[in-house]
């Protein structure tokens, strides 16, 4: 018998994405969704939406394809109505990390797990892999916790994982404090303002300094190109000593000394309330 497996919120981006993964897989899929576009969009595949209380009741994994605010909402509504065993699996540290599921049912497994994406560097042929940056199409690497239950059950809750997010490479288990400093902290915490940054430097070159936004652009990807190569292990690191002198010059300009903190447990548990709880930064 296949494992049967309720999705929260089946018709959004996300959600709609992982659910045409686990009907392939050939899991006993509940869809439920509340929005109209997003039942449409399930429709148009050729899956049926379900009512939320038929759908959880039974249901080995109920995955919560929600945004983060709402988690902890939902998974109190929804507590009452999933037996002993039942998975929890929620797609992102942040609700998890902040204290947001329920705490008064111990005998529930907690399973947190969230995609690396395509990497930059992957040796995919076919060219619409090669343009997938989300995954789905392209292999890509997963990040899997079990926070709370028993032990074996870790091993179904990164099954439904690579079914989810297939095809993978590789699937690695952390706890969910570090899979929370690996997002927020490094991902979006660390990277996503290095890259931001970056783009606006390419609008000042433009706006201020006259230089052709394309120019601009082509130059700053092509040396990203290398220089993660480089500093990443992809290729050799042979850049040149004055290039280093000034790397190590800049920093004292562009990047603040106690960067660090930003994957601090501390500062991390802050991001994730503020990501629940709309508090804190």
């Amino acid at each position: 018998m296949s494992v049967s497996v309720a999705i929260l919120g089946s018709g959004g981006k996300m959600g709609f994405r992982i659910t045409r993964k686990l009907v392939d897989a050939g899991y006993d899929v509940r869809a439920i969704e509340i929005g109209e576009p997003g039942r449409a969009r399930l429709a148009e595949a050729g899956i049926t939406a379900v009512d939320r209380d038929a759908g959880v009741s039974g249901a080995r994994v109920v995955v919560l394809a929600l945004p983060d605010n709402v988690i902890g909402g939902v998974a109190a509504e929804l507590s009452p109505l999933l037996a002993p065993g039942t998975m929890l699996l929620i797609l992102d540290a942040a609700a998890p990390y902040a204290g947001d599921l329920p705490k008064d049912r111990p005998d529930l497994t907690y399973f947190v797990g969230h995609p690396c994406h395509p990497p930059l560097f992957n040796d995919e042929t076919d060219w619409a892999a090669r343009r997938d940056y989300h995954g789905g199409i392209a292999r890509q690497s997963i990040v899997c916790a079990l926070m709370q239950g028993p032990e074996e059950d870790y091993a179904l809750g990164e099954e439904i994982c690579r079914a989810m997010w297939s095809p993978i490479i590789d699937a690695w288990r952390v706890t969910v404090e570090q899979l929370a400093i690996l997002e927020p902290g490094l991902s979006e915490m660390v990277a996503m303002p290095f890259v931001d940054t970056m783009v606006e430097a390419v609008e000042e070159c433009e706006r201020v300094y006259g230089i052709p936004r394309q120019a601009a652009l082509d130059f700053l990807i092509g040396h990203l190109n290398v220089e993660i190569a480089m500093w990443f292990g992809y290729s050799p690191k042979v850049p040149s000593d004055a290039a280093l002198r000034l790397m190590r010059f800049a920093k004292g300009v562009v990047v603040r000394d106690e960067w660090r903190e930003a994957l601090s447990p501390a500062k991390v548990r802050e991001a994730s309330e503020l990501i629940v709880y709309g508090k804190g930064a």
